[in-house]
């Protein structure tokens, strides 16, 4: 199910220069935004929490699983060069599941590692606030990897697409609005970090036994669907 030369070669796409700079951006103004509420303000629990929350896992984790899961396959198929990597005897389940390793992999090292440090910085993982963001974030990334993974082999405007769920859906209804926030990968990765962290500063709208089983179906549903566009893709070509 795995493939080291196609994970090789995706890897190589997302963290070519220019991908790797616009994946270092958002982790870089964490920190600093971090390190100057840190400075201006003190350790404050409920400060980390807003940091972490407002900005780490409802806007950061989702725009990078975006530019690492559409980035994982979309420009191939946009370019056309998959043809190659079609040619190949390699099943397409193996095609998308070793790219989905691959996103997700990029997401939660651009993702969770700056959490943990920003949250190590702002409260020094007090009431277990870092911990619990850090855990929400590797959640995240495995969801929304396979999402924007998805995506990318579904649509051409896979990128715009992405980043329009990330911004509104996500960082707007999925904080705000109650309704949308039972379907939001947010707060499905919130009632994980609910669990770890003390007292009640980090909250969630939905149950940890529902958000597993929606983060799980999410993940194996789109990896499957993405197969079976892969798949139908080789067969228009071959046709």
């Amino acid at each position: 199910m795995y493939d080291p030369t196609v994970a090789r070669l995706t890897y190589r796409a997302l963290l070519g220069r220019r991908r790797a700079l616009i994946l270092g951006v958002l982790p870089l103004l964490l920190l600093v935004i971090a390190v100057a509420v840190r400075a201006l303000a003190g350790a404050d629990d409920q400060t980390s929490v807003d940091v972490l929350g407002g900005f780490a896992l409802a806007t950061m984790v989702p725009i990078i699983g975006v530019i690492a899961g559409t980035g994982a396959i979309g420009p191939e198929i946009d370019d056309g060069s998959v043809v190659y990597l079609l040619s190949k005897p390699i099943k397409r389940p193996t095609i998308i599941f070793t790219k989905l390793i691959v996103a997700i992999a990029v997401t939660m090292v651009f993702s969770a590692v700056p959490t943990l440090l920003a949250g190590l910085i702002l409260n020094g993982n007090g009431q277990q606030v870092a911990v619990a963001y850090t855990i929400a974030a590797l959640v995240a990334s495995i969801a929304y990897a396979a999402l924007f993974l998805l995506l990318g082999t579904v649509s051409r405007h896979a990128v715009v697409f992405g980043l329009v769920y990330a911004l509104v859906w996500e960082a707007l209804f999925g904080s705000l609005v109650p309704g949308a926030r039972t379907l939001s990968v947010q707060q499905w990765s919130l009632a994980v970090a609910q669990k770890v962290a003390d007292g009640n500063l980090v909250t969630s709208d939905v149950g940890l036994p529902t958000a597993t089983v929606l983060l799980a179906a999410v993940t194996v549903l789109a990896t499957w669907y993405a197969g079976q566009k892969l798949r139908s893709l080789t067969l228009a070509g071959e046709e």
